[in-house]
């Protein structure tokens, strides 16, 4: 039972470590200048420091 146990955790681990190598492959040759430009637009901008302070006065009074 604990052979089996081990052959299987070994075959795991072999699995996984050619996974990864062919990972590290694929980060290795990839190529950012193939990458499109794009704009980025906040969709939600926090509040500013004044509007903070406003809305906390408005909840004391």
């Amino acid at each position: 039972m604990a052979e089996t146990a081990m052959r299987n955790l070994d075959n795991r681990w072999q699995h996984l470590h050619s996974v990864l190598r062919v990972q590290a492959g694929e980060i290795a040759s990839f190529d950012k200048a193939k990458l499109k430009k794009t704009e980025t637009q906040e969709k939600n901008t926090l509040p500013t420091k004044e509007t903070i302070e406003q809305e906390k006065r408005s909840e004391i009074s």
